[in-house]
């Protein structure tokens, strides 16, 4: 269970490899993590699929795009009609409309996926971020 403060919350989940305990409609291996975390601009699972499992169904959203970042692992994405091979440090976008679905290969595939509703970014971080005084411990002299 995430911890709340002010300012951020933090959740430990374990390691990667435990996904498949966390169960999602009957999914194992998915971890949406939003609601938990109290996310309010973006939704983020954290996925293991186990070797040779695939996706049962195709999808599209109606509002979101979607960020996979594929962190461990090989597998095929199916991405409107076509297929291709993805494998650790595979990051594919993927609009709103784009009717996609993934297999792992051979060995267990791990990845992010963020969603987020598709032209709502309105600053990326050099425009929004800001340098306080503050400093952190190793910043100290």
């Amino acid at each position: 269970m995430a911890e709340h403060h002010k300012n951020y919350s933090i959740e430990r989940i374990g390691p990667f490899e435990d996904l498949l305990k966390r169960d999602f409609m009957g999914f194992h291996g998915k971890y949406f993590i939003g609601e938990e975390m109290g996310l309010t601009g973006c939704e983020v699972s954290l996925n293991r699929l186990p070797a040779g499992k695939g996706m049962p169904f195709v999808h599209t959203h109606r509002k979101n795009e979607e960020l996979y970042i594929i962190l461990r692992g090989s597998g095929v994405f199916f991405m409107d009609g076509e297929e291709f091979p993805i494998s650790e440090g595979c990051i594919i976008r993927v609009a709103p409309e784009g009717e996609r679905a993934w297999k792992a290969g051979d060995e267990d595939l791990y990845f992010i996926c963020i969603q987020a509703e598709a032209g709502s970014l309105t600053q990326a971080t050099l425009e929004d971020g800001v340098r306080p005084a503050t400093k952190a411990s190793w910043m100290k002299k």
